[in-house]
């Protein structure tokens, strides 16, 4: 194949790529998109087969095809609720993938590299390994193998420091003198970095940094295409790049605080008193035919999921609910905090599989002023993008981080498996609120008692 056709076949597969992003920005073409992007990955891993001479063609086809038996039924049989994991990890591969590359290159110049060679050969391992390390530590962090909560010691942000300027002195040290050793040094102190800078990130927080880490490994993509000489892995690079630094911004608004305060704000929140027993404090719960009996005469209802709808795979079930609201001129509508669940655009993918209208899913700024005329708040699996603590209690590790004001309703349904925190580890007081209601138990089996009293009325 000429140089000039695998270039065109580039340009075609690039254009894909920009396509998909497209898509993906709206719910109604995200399918679409996803297709788009998913043809012009395989047109850009066939043609490269067709150009040049390749070497060990047998490793490369075996790497495929464990990728396609590991990645394969991975993608399949993952559930909504582990989504984000998956997500982390595929991203931390990416990154980790890239650096691995951009050594092996590396090693096989040697002293043939030119300066500007090794620049980006060092900025992909450094930012690679980043990734790669980070994206562990929130997949641990989402799984909850270990603590949701920021991880701070005494002396934190010196070492991680301390650490970052020497992942620079080594870069440099790589460089200047060039060798293997130098440049294993700088992957193993960006290993760690990448540990360091994840360990104070609060869970409530882990979608911001997934998203930051995703941006990494796009541009670690970009660098070793100018390793490899390849136009695609730039564009394609690039595009995840620019996408994911845009998409953690917008988190981070959404957030209510900047990204120097979500990764190191921990170092600098108040301690919380965590003595009190409050889990002994009275609350008001209720069963099934009382919640029925509040929605039969209710004039407006918003419902707000969460991670635990998605646990308890209830978004049909809730579907089902709205309908017969909606059948008694009940005016229904979902509110969406852009980080409910694990990842943006979770909830929407969620209630989308149960074909719920696009148009009753109404964003955060949208929703909020209307709670003041709403008779009933059903928050079903969600706690901390409703926790009145953001707004009330300075130093808290959702504090700043705009809410979801189910707490200005006439009423509130809390449907909960228990007493237990969400997952930035903190009490809501809204549940002792004497207008709010509490539904214990699966949200699906809840749901579906609920829709059978209301039926019954």
């Amino acid at each position: 194949m000429s140089d000039f056709v695998y270039d065109l076949i580039g340009l075609a597969a690039g254009v894909l790529f920009i396509l998909a992003l497209k898509g993906l920005s709206h719910p109604r073409t995200a399918r679409r998109g996803n297709l788009l992007g998913a043809l012009g990955a395989g047109i850009a891993t066939v043609v490269v087969f067709f150009h040049g001479e390749i070497e060990n063609l047998g490793w490369i086809l075996g790497a495929i095809a464990v990728g396609t038996i590991i990645g394969v039924p991975a993608a399949r049989r993952v559930q909504m609720t582990q989504m984000p994991q998956l997500v982390a990890l595929f991203n931390g591969v990416g990154g980790g993938a890239a650096a691995l590359v951009a050594i092996v290159e590396y090693l096989n110049l040697g002293d043939k590299a030119t300066t500007a060679v090794v620049i980006f050969t060092v900025f992909t391992v450094v930012v690679g390994c980043v990734s790669f390390s980070g994206s562990i530590v929130t997949f641990l962090k989402l799984q909850e193998l270990m603590t949701t909560r920021p991880v701070v010691f005494p002396g934190g942000r010196f070492v991680i420091a301390a650490t970052l300027a020497a992942v620079l002195g080594s870069s440099a040290w790589v460089v200047i003198e060039l060798g293997t050793t130098p440049l294993l040094v700088v992957a193993g102190l960006s290993l760690a970095f990448g540990i360091l800078f994840v360990l104070p990130v609060g869970g409530a927080d882990v979608p911001i940094v997934i998203s930051l880490l995703n941006a990494f490994t796009g541009l670690t993509v970009a660098a070793s295409g100018y390793v490899l000489n390849s136009t695609l892995l730039i564009i394609a690079g690039t595009l995840v790049g620019a996408s994911g630094t845009i998409l953690t911004r917008m988190m981070a608004e959404a957030m209510g605080r900047s990204l120097f305060g979500t990764l190191f704000g921990a170092f600098t929140a108040k301690p919380q008193d965590t003595s009190g027993a409050v889990e002994d404090r009275p609350v008001r719960s209720g069963s099934a035919d009382d919640v029925a009996i509040l929605l039969n005469y209710a004039r407006r209802v918003v419902i707000v999921p969460g991670f635990g709808l998605a646990v308890a795979q209830a978004q049909h079930t809730v579907r089902e609910l709205a309908d017969l609201m909606i059948s008694k001129g009940i005016d229904v509508a979902y509110g969406i905090h852009p980080v409910a669940g694990r990842m943006p655009g979770h909830m929407n993918v969620l209630l989308a599989e149960a074909n719920i209208p696009y148009d009753q899913l109404v964003e955060m700024e949208e929703v909020n002023p209307t709670f003041g005329q709403t008779d009933v708040a059903i928050v079903i699996g969600a706690n901390d993008v409703v926790n009145p603590a953001a707004q009330t209690s300075p130093g808290c590790p959702i504090y700043g981080m705009p809410i979801l004001e189910v707490s200005n309703a006439a009423n509130v349904i809390f449907l909960k498996r228990s007493m237990r925190p969400g997952f930035a580890g903190i009490e809501n007081e809204l549940l002792y609120d004497p207008k709010t209601m509490l539904l214990f138990g699966d949200a699906k089996a809840s749901l579906t008692k609920v829709v059978s009293a209301l039926k019954a009325l």
